[in-house]
């Protein structure tokens, strides 16, 4: 347990979830964070960071010194903020660790692209990425947040339209349950140091406007995950949002997948990003690494 990690749940619950409690609109939200990313995040050296189109769209290419695995990974923001630029200097650190290649796509955002066009934009990405020769049983599907949750929400996808399947997903304190029914939205109002639990309503508002908020395309907790590859979840204890983590994870055992669950104690949501600073998620980005390199040697094997 560190001290940093005392010192920046006092930060955040001091400072950035107030102003996400009174934030007006997105564009406030965003220029926030794009702000902070660019002073607060940074990659390491010997990975080259590359502007590409993926399924239409605008991405990142990550790529350490060395070629191995892929990844295309979903940054988190509620489907209304972030991009690939706040948390490239993240998947950079990951991809060096696990010797991959980072894939981060800039998939349309709401409330100008609402529901289905995320969803519509990480198949095409996945689907081109495959398209362009990348052997899918060498790739991986990761993401935080909102961005964790289309991940998974993309991989039930790929089940129901019998597309070529990764060889495993990752997400870090995915939003799995749109109908926000998880004991912990209110259980943890008060812990969580970064999400507001009277906000999430907004956010569902802004993505899926009349679309039911149990469609598994957006709230993957309701999805059919038979057939599924491995998936490793990561979630803080003290979240808003940790039980869309653990419900999934029973979810997922029910239907004889092979899943992971780590829980953190007293973490901030996706703290992960904090890897500059916070001894936890350099950790947590360290275990991220080996399972990935773990499943490539039970694809190499079989």
């Amino acid at each position: 347990m560190s001290v940093l990690k005392h010192l920046l749940n006092w930060y955040f619950r001091t400072f950035e979830r107030p102003f996400l409690e009174n934030a007006a609109g997105p564009a406030e939200v965003r220029h926030n964070l794009n702000q902070k990313a660019r002073f607060l995040f940074h990659g390491p050296f010997g990975v080259t960071v590359a502007d590409i189109v993926l399924g239409g769209r605008p991405a990142l290419h990550v790529a350490p010194d060395r070629d191995g695995p892929s990844i295309l990974y979903f940054h988190g923001g509620a489907y209304v903020f972030g991009n690939p630029k706040t948390h490239v200097a993240m998947i950079s650190t990951l991809t060096k660790k696990a010797d991959a290649q980072g894939y981060l796509l800039d998939y349309s955002k709401a409330p100008e692209n609402p529901f289905p066009a995320a969803i519509e934009d990480a198949e095409a990405a996945w689907l081109d990425l495959i398209g362009a020769g990348k052997d899918p049983q060498t790739c991986f599907l990761g993401g935080d947040s909102a961005g964790g949750g289309l991940a998974l929400a993309l991989l039930a996808v790929l089940i129901e339209k019998g597309h070529p399947l990764p060889a495993g997903v990752f997400a870090y304190s995915p939003l799995t349950d749109m109908t926000f029914s998880g004991p912990s939205i209110q259980e943890n109002a008060q812990k969580d140091v970064i999400l507001p639990a009277h906000r999430v309503e907004d956010m569902a508002d802004l993505y899926l406007g009349d679309t039911p908020r149990g469609d598994p395309r957006a709230s993957p907790l309701f999805a059919d995950f038979k057939g599924a590859p491995p998936v490793y979840l990561m979630v803080g204890d003290t979240e808003i949002l940790r039980d869309d983590s653990l419900r999934l994870r029973d979810h997922l055992e029910a239907q004889n997948v092979d899943v992971t669950l780590d829980v953190e104690h007293d973490v901030p949501h996706v703290w992960q990003i904090l890897h500059n600073m916070l001894p936890e998620a350099r950790r947590s980005l360290d275990k991220t690494a080996a399972w990935i390199k773990q499943q490539m040697q039970v694809t190499s094997e079989s």
